[in-house]
């Protein structure tokens, strides 16, 4: 199955291995709050590390627009890394040049160094050569381990792969191994689950997963422009009434290619959308006027899991309602458990990712039981969109 080369193919042992990484996690006054990213780059480090590699750390953080911002700075990222690896990691406060040069000149094996922030370089996003050229000569062998980057082409994600030996580190290796059991060449059949509160972010997706799915469950403020699309008042809710048309087109290829689409029947209607609002349940030809649908309601619920239950393979991108605050995080968590319960059983494949479709795994309590959880997002839903990957496809070459 396996296109690209992994570490298992890799000689690291006294060689400079520049190591692309996803670091672009959140901080708050200089210090990390959510270490999930740091936590899966590590198997990739002590690999390289113990078998005789120099580490050398690339990554960006923020956007600061191709000039040195310190409060982009990935330096107080350096000191969680070293704490979390158990090993002293270096920090180089420029990611080219003769300070680079100087520090990764001093490397012995099995040593760990970050160099700054790519992106203060405007070389980065650009993928100018001259800036490959200065990062390549860092390094003899290039791992490229941050999928969640891989969406675009730029210098440390795409350019080095092409002046270095490449591989894909343990991460990215897991990343398009679970993506290729969910929508490659999946156990059949597949459900997808896409929620969210717009349709407009997610045409692509849609078009693209009518054709590879044979169910299609449609929830969170998209199902209500699908059901408006088809005549259904949905009151104040979120509704793109803008994108009927487009609704209606990816109804009707859904008709020709055989897939299901599911939307509600049932939904938990508020007046106002806070906590402790008074809610109810109505059916979705009965809404209000001055009514908004925040939630699928349990019949909804369980047309859901009667599907889940049929899946071999389940990929899921967004919630079914709105998960935030309660009541209306019933049908994403009685989804999501029921998902994670077949999981474990060991009869369903389940994919999930973006980031509020993480926030809500881990609500749920259940991340750690799905067959895989991506934590990158736009690189996420560019694969489920069925788009070709810069920093993957360079990879297999």
């Amino acid at each position: 199955m396996t296109e690209f080369k992994t570490l298992d193919d890799a000689d690291v042992t006294g060689k400079r291995v520049l190591v692309r990484v996803d670091l672009n996690v959140p901080m708050r006054d200089g210090v990390v709050t959510d270490r999930t990213r740091i936590e899966r780059i590590l198997p990739t480090i002590r690999e390289i590390a113990e078998k005789g590699g120099r580490v050398i750390l690339l990554a960006h953080f923020g956007r600061p627009k191709g000039k040195p911002n310190p409060e982009m700075s990935l330096e107080p990222v350096a000191g969680v890394l070293s704490e979390m690896l158990g090993q002293p990691v270096g920090f180089a406060d420029d990611c080219v040049g003769p300070v680079a040069a100087g520090i990764v000149e001093g490397l012995k094996d099995g040593n760990v160094v970050l160099l700054e922030n790519t992106r203060f370089h405007a070389g980065e996003e650009k993928n100018e050569e001259d800036f490959v050229t200065a990062l390549a000569s860092l390094g003899d062998v290039f791992v490229n381990d941050a999928f969640s980057a891989a969406h675009r082409a730029h210098a440390s994600t795409e350019g080095l792969a092409r002046h270095l030996p490449s591989y894909a580190g343990r991460t990215m290796q897991a990343e398009l191994e679970a993506l290729e059991k969910g929508l490659g060449a999946p156990k059949r059949p597949v459900v997808a689950i896409v929620g969210g509160a717009k349709v407009s972010t997610k045409i692509d997706l849609l078009q693209n997963l009518v054709s590879r799915v044979d169910a299609l469950v449609i929830g969170g403020g998209m199902a209500n422009t699908f059901l408006a699309a088809q005549g259904v008042a949905v009151g104040k809710s979120l509704c793109e009434h803008d994108l009927a048309e487009t609704a209606r087109s990816i109804l009707k290829a859904a008709g020709k290619t055989g897939c299901e689409i599911v939307l509600p029947t049932d939904a938990v209607i508020a007046r106002e959308f806070k906590a402790g609002a008074a809610s109810e349940t109505v059916d979705v030809n009965s809404v209000p006027e001055d009514a908004m649908i925040l939630d699928a309601g349990p019949k909804s619920v369980e047309t859901v899991i009667a599907w889940l239950d049929k899946a071999e393979t389940l990929v899921w991108n967004g919630p079914l309602g709105a998960f935030e605050i309660e009541p209306f995080d019933a049908a994403t968590m009685a989804a999501a458990r029921h998902a994670a319960m077949r999981t474990k059983a060991g009869k369903l494949i389940s994919v999930a990712g973006g980031g509020d479709t993480v926030a809500a795994l881990n609500q749920a309590g259940v991340a750690g039981d799905f067959t895989y959880v991506s934590t990158a997002g736009g690189a996420f839903l560019e694969w489920m969109e069925g788009k070709a990957l810069p920093g993957v496809e360079v990879l297999k070459a």
